[in-house]
């Protein structure tokens, strides 16, 4: 790749160019099993599950799918928090020559019925209380068969008795002749030994479904290419961690691209030890990091802030952690900095999409990062800063506009939408819609989403310089700006606030802070307390819920 200058920016370690090994994900998999066999790939809930365990379940699970009626192409839907079947299920599918089409358990009915049509999706395997959901979009979608799973199923004795009604609750559940199997069922009754099937590098992997700028979403189409190249891409850029020996705290949902590829594919592509945790919240990030002790910690910014004002946060040792990564959503540098000032360790925020495989930047491991900043392209990765208007124009480093995006990580575009893929790839350049700027050494800055932009009285405002002002007051934990429908301004800023506990504050007093450090045409000209701003399972602040749920509020009135 030819120089740039953010290459400098680079660690020794890490050259501007791989040379990569078209390995499919489950053949990582096989080959981390022969290297690491005793080497703990899963932990849940105190259960272990060894590499060799692991590869074994995969291959049983694989030939199941097989009898079901499974075959190289075939799109099969997974509905399953952090627990060892979605890893189980992922990894059979793609020894199978198929491709999983992750979701969020908690979508409506609406939201799985699209995507379940959408993805052509012939199978879906999900929680067990999700089951009579699915039963009756089977009979609007393609689906043909359920397999049911329960949490209980890998769980280490004792903690099985916790669980006895639900136990029965789930068997009542399956019934193989209404085409709903049950998982562990499947997995004792058919042997390790799946067809071979023959897995090209650049056949399809995954589909993960992100917003559209229609609302609807849309299927990113990850091909195992994508997929090994960006945990490749990932193992150069944080290349001292030691194969077979760490861990891995799995806050990060499967069902999200960071937690498909950062955490889940990751893990094992290395030998890591990756830490199941089903619901991510604070106490239990903090709980898990005493007993476990994890290497690596990667979380999203709201988690960050949760672990640093939990009443447990003083009792936790983090002296163990290597390394603590930030992806997802933008982190406040305010948070950084306590983090920074409290754990004695500094976090590396990274970039990327689900359109990346998850990553694109990252500010460079053991060399020099710049707080506020997502970083520098990683290797064979290319950026672009052009005009919003056109989407054509360079723009000069330090001014704000569209981030492009190029790289072997990239996908070719969005699955059954040419509409989408010819909108945001355009000359083998992705158009992110995020707005940002590149300083003189190509760090790269967000300033925001081009559609959060607030227009008012003529101004562009961009919510997380607002947001960023707001995390620097002491009493405030969680902050979300959002521009409001205005019948002279056009738009108005109004702030949504949740408090640290036992704190008071009044609109007032936020105003004034505010008129502090911003430009006046900047300042909230509305607060609003919540106890909790509403967050996406992946713990993002759901700006656009927030400005629904007020433009609903007032059209009530």
């Amino acid at each position: 790749m030819e120089k740039r200058i953010w290459h400098k920016a680079y660690a020794q370690e890490v050259p501007p160019s791989l040379n990569y090994e078209e390995i499919t994900l489950h053949d990582a998999l096989e080959r981390t099993a022969r290297r690491f066999p005793h080497t703990v790939a899963l932990i849940m809930m105190g259960k272990k599950i060894t590499y060799r365990e692991l590869d074994e379940l995969v291959n049983r699970f694989a030939g199941a799918l097989t009898e079901l009626g499974i075959r190289k192409g075939d799109k099969v839907a997974l509905l399953l928090p952090n627990m060892p079947q979605v890893v189980i299920a992922s990894y059979a599918v793609f020894r199978l020559g198929g491709a999983v089409v992750m979701n969020n358990p908690l979508y409506t009915e609406s939201e799985l019925e699209h995507q379940l049509n959408d993805s052509d999706s012939r199978m879906a395997i999900c929680l067990d209380l999700l089951t009579p959901r699915m039963l009756k979009l089977k009979e609007k979608t393609g689906i043909e068969s359920i397999i049911a799973c329960h949490i209980r199923d890998y769980l280490p004795f004792p903690k099985k008795q916790l669980f006895p009604l639900v136990k029965k609750k789930m068997h009542r559940n399956t019934d193989p002749n209404e085409g709903v199997h049950d998982f562990l069922d499947l997995v004792k009754k058919y042997p390790p030994t799946p067809p071979k099937v023959s897995v090209d590098f650049d056949d399809l992997a995954a589909l993960l479904y992100t917003g559209g700028t229609t609302g609807v979403s849309k299927g990113v189409m990850l091909t195992h290419r994508n997929c090994s190249i960006c945990v490749q891409q990932l193992r150069a850029w944080i290349f001292d961690a030691v194969e077979g020996e760490d861990s891995m705290l799995g806050t990060f949902p499967a069902f999200h691209v960071a937690g498909f590829t950062t955490g889940m594919n990751t893990s094992i592509f290395r030998g890591l030890t990756y830490i199941l945790i089903p619901r991510p919240d604070p106490g239990v990030v903090l709980e898990m990091t005493r007993k476990y002790k994890p290497d690596w910690f990667p979380c999203v910014p709201t988690i960050f802030v949760g672990v640093l004002n939990h009443p447990d946060f003083s009792k936790t040792d983090f002296s163990g952690v290597k390394g603590c990564v930030s992806g997802a959503a933008p982190l406040p540098v305010e948070t950084i900095s306590q983090w920074q000032e409290r754990v004695g360790a500094g976090i590396v925020e990274c970039y990327g999409l689900t359109e990346t495989a998850t990553l694109s930047h990252a500010n460079p491991w053991r060399g020099k990062t710049k707080v506020g900043s997502v970083g520098v392209p990683v290797p064979d990765t290319d950026c672009r800063i052009v005009d919003v208007e056109t989407g054509t124009q360079d723009i000069p480093l330090g001014e704000s506009g569209e981030i492009l995006l190029k790289g072997p990580q990239v996908t070719q575009g969005y699955y059954h939408n040419p509409e989408e893929t010819a909108h945001s790839i355009r000359d083998g350049w992705l158009y992110t819609g995020d707005i940002g700027y590149m300083d003189e050494e190509g760090y790269l800055f967000i300033v925001d989403r081009k559609k959060d932009m607030i227009i008012a009285g003529g101004y562009n405002i961009y919510p997380r310089d607002i947001d960023e002002i707001l995390y620097a007051h002491p009493k405030i934990q969680e902050a979300c700006a959002v521009g409001l429908p205005d019948p002279y301004r056009g738009e108005t800023v109004k702030a949504f606030i949740a408090l640290k506990p036992g704190e008071t504050l009044t609109e007032a007093e936020v105003i004034a802070f505010c008129k502090e450090k911003l430009a006046a045409y900047k300042v909230p000209k509305q607060v609003e307390f919540m106890e909790e701003l509403p967050k996406s399972t992946v713990g993002k602040v759901l700006r656009r819920k927030l400005r629904e749920m007020e433009i609903e509020k007032t059209s009530r009135k």
